[in-house]
């Protein structure tokens, strides 16, 4: 699956042209707006993606891809949210502890206490980032197939994907072409500093393209041996 994840966009028609403005719309993305526009191509390959379609899209009828792009947008901030209050109120009171802890009677004390809290509040913070990050693209791809916001949290078409052996192996490929291309993009920067970030985006965009290529199809299976399932479970007339 890797491969055809890496060759989905180059074997596309558009592929240039794509890469392209995905790479550009990356490079604004410091501008909040063209990240709708990046995310709403993402869903469009996911949507393609489960439903079987092999060719990747193109960025055309840009409203309807900008409000999609909205809509995933929040998604992945109302799944965020847990974990940055956490690691708000955690990391933050911790490091106060610390930072105030040497001007009070017992300051050593409340400093280690400080410490060990900082260390857990990160542990704590990092372990809900990455359950948010893992259940992002599930909830991501039902809004994708379902087409409406309330579709990313509907738990009782996720949770039975969430917990399958199958979606977490389609997770940790997507999770590793990210990284890959996160390696590639930082390899850019390192020998260009500053001015290697702009190719190091467009490599991220390819990359995330294909990491969503990973998850559509991994959705896909899921589904159809989920409706399989459903079918075989209909008494017989």
């Amino acid at each position: 699956m890797i491969s055809d994840a890496l060759n989905y966009l180059r074997n596309s028609d558009d592929a240039l042209v794509t890469v392209l403005i995905g790479g550009l719309l990356s490079v604004f993305g410091f501008l909040l707006i063209p990240v709708f526009f990046v995310n709403g191509y993402l869903v469009r390959v996911l949507r393609r993606t489960a439903a079987g379609d092999e060719t990747a899209p193109v960025f055309d009828d840009w409203g309807r891809m900008g409000i999609e792009g909205l809509k995933a947008t929040v998604i992945a901030i109302v799944y965020g949210f847990v974990p940055f209050v956490v690691g708000a109120v955690l990391v933050g009171g911790s490091a106060v502890a610390i930072a105030t802890g040497g001007s009070v009677d017992g300051g050593s004390a409340a400093v280690g206490a400080g410490v060990l809290g900082l260390l857990v509040g990160l542990a704590i913070t990092f372990v809900l980032g990455l359950a948010a990050w893992y259940v992002i693209p599930a909830a991501t791809a039902n809004f994708a197939e379902r087409g409406t916001l309330a579709a990313a949290f509907d738990f009782g078409t996720l949770r039975p994907i969430l917990f399958s052996g199958a979606y977490a192996t389609g997770w940790l490929l997507a999770l590793g072409v990210i990284v890959g291309g996160g390696i590639i993009a930082g390899a850019f920067n390192a020998v260009i500093p500053i001015l290697g970030a702009v190719p190091g985006l467009f490599v991220s965009f390819y990359a995330s393209v294909a990491a969503y290529y990973v998850i559509g199809r991994t959705w896909a299976d899921l589904r159809t041996v989920e409706t399989r399932e459903t079918a075989d479970e209909q008494p017989a007339v």
